[in-house]
């Protein structure tokens, strides 16, 4: 599917919206396809996204429509299980799991002094990497490095392997990306190529409850912002997803069939020094249908130590954060960030 920027909206979208001058679309044909100046291009637009919205679109970006439609089928198949097979597979200390309908949902808005607890008016559940029970990282009871828990196969056919290779062309997008953040940011094209061979990354699906069959204070997600390098949520034909902009508007992600939504997080505002940001978002289901989610969250290596980057800091404007690791990040993250230890 050959996307163009054209046609993703209407005039009168635009205006309802806020896009597209907000929210912009970066096109990554001429990156993917190494045409002359595609680098520099697509760089400079995601530049102007990182800096100024924290929030940008992605078309003609490779995955393959059949493996978005088959991870969105399974998980419709997976929110169906009866529910204790599903709370069979509660989730634990490394974020993986089952998490109910109004689970505490950490954080609730993007001010950094707020540790206030809500619930998410959402039931999600969570993957990693498919580590085996022998991988050496779970023999060493690495923290965030163990198996995933899956649901039967009797009880939900499929449902592995279509979160497994989603998984897979989610994290080899991802990583595909990363010479555009290192020219965007002003640094040689294989700056994070270490810091991202193995990994770390979360897959979090959810299933939204139509508005009208919740409580009047509640919302699908709650204001917040993501702790990750960079988030990518595949088009989704039930909208939901509302941005909040530097003037304080909250707008409608744009819906661009065959697109993918993408903002940078914490992770990366602290590695560069705030230069980029990490926008509050929230989701409201004002559908009268059911909504499916699957964002995926990628993050550097666990045991990558992140310096300040070196384009992102001068004698006008040093390091503001202590150098951390992955682990050391979200262990700081799930108890000093918001007061109270999470899982």
């Amino acid at each position: 599917m050959n996307v163009q920027v054209k046609d993703y909206l209407t005039p009168v979208q635009a205006v309802q919206t806020g896009a597209p001058r907000e929210i912009p679309v970066i096109d990554l044909a001429p990156f993917l396809s190494r045409a002359p100046g595609g680098l520099d291009t697509c760089a400079a637009q995601l530049r102007d996204a990182l800096e100024n919205v924290g929030f940008y679109l992605i078309i003609n970006h490779g995955v393959p429509q059949e493996t978005i439609d088959e991870a969105y089928d399974a998980i419709r198949g997976f929110f169906a299980l009866p529910e204790d097979v599903k709370t069979a597979l509660l989730k634990n200390e490394h974020n993986i799991g089952y998490a109910p309908i109004r689970s505490l949902y950490n954080r609730a808005t993007s001010n950094l002094n707020d540790k206030r607890q809500v619930r998410s008016a959402a039931e999600s559940f969570f993957m990693k990497a498919d580590l085996p029970a022998d991988h050496p990282d779970v023999l060493a009871g690495k923290r965030f490095r163990a198996p995933n828990q899956w649901p039967p196969e009797a009880a939900a056919p499929g449902f592995r392997a279509a979160m497994v290779r989603y998984i897979g062309a989610l994290e080899a997008l991802g990583k595909s990306l990363l010479p555009l953040y290192a020219t965007a940011l002003d640094l040689p094209t294989d700056w994070f190529d270490e810091a991202f061979v193995d990994p770390m990354y979360t897959l979090r699906i959810s299933r939204y409850p139509r508005q009208e069959t919740l409580g009047e204070r509640e919302q699908g997600l709650p204001p917040h912002t993501d702790t990750s390098f960079m988030t990518l949520l595949p088009y989704n034909r039930i909208q939901g997803l509302q941005v909040r902009l530097t003037d304080g508007r909250w707008v409608d992600a744009p819906a661009v069939p065959g697109s993918f939504v993408v903002n940078s997080g914490n992770m990366l505002r602290r590695w560069s020094n705030n230069r980029c940001m990490s926008t509050p978002h929230q989701v409201v289901n004002l559908s009268p249908e059911e909504r499916y989610a699957m964002p995926f969250f990628l993050d550097v290596n666990r045991d990558w130590r992140m310096e300040c980057l070196p384009s992102c800091a001068s004698p006008d404007n040093p390091p503001q954060y202590e150098p951390m690791t992955y682990a050391e990040y979200m262990a700081w993250y799930t108890t000093d960030y918001v007061g109270t230890p999470k899982s």
